[in-house]
């Protein structure tokens, strides 16, 4: 078992910058993947980074590449989510998520095991 904590989100202005936090306890073997979806209201939940936690190898939507850096700390178990360039399309709710799959399609929510509560991220125009 894995329990996943984010923490982070708030409320910023478009063109600022928020940074989630997802700290992870339980079966490090279950968690191959982490990452990071989000969901708008009405929308169905979209990948929005993913990372590899033992190689390292990080996956991006096209809508926040170079905006957004996903990173990890392995000696803390956490993952985070660096938001720059915030848009007013980027509000949502965003959850952390982890995969003990060992091949995963990072973009599929269904490939992961596990998910936080989820932490609210609005962007106001």
């Amino acid at each position: 078992q894995v329990q996943l904590v984010e923490s982070g989100g708030g409320s910023v202005q478009a063109g600022g910058s928020l940074r989630l936090s997802c700290a992870a306890s339980g079966n490090t073997n279950s968690r191959n993947y982490m990452g990071w979806f989000r969901q708008a209201p009405g929308k169905e939940r979209e990948a929005v980074a993913i990372i590899h936690t033992r190689a390292g190898v990080t996956y991006y939507a096209d809508s926040v590449k170079g905006r957004f850096t996903i990173s990890q700390d392995n000696t803390k178990n956490t993952v985070y989510l660096q938001m720059n360039s915030l848009k007013p399309e980027d509000t949502a709710m965003y959850y952390c998520a982890a995969s003990s799959w060992r091949v995963i399609r990072w973009s599929e929510p269904s490939n992961f095991d596990y998910w936080g509560q989820g932490t609210q991220v609005t962007v106001s125009s």
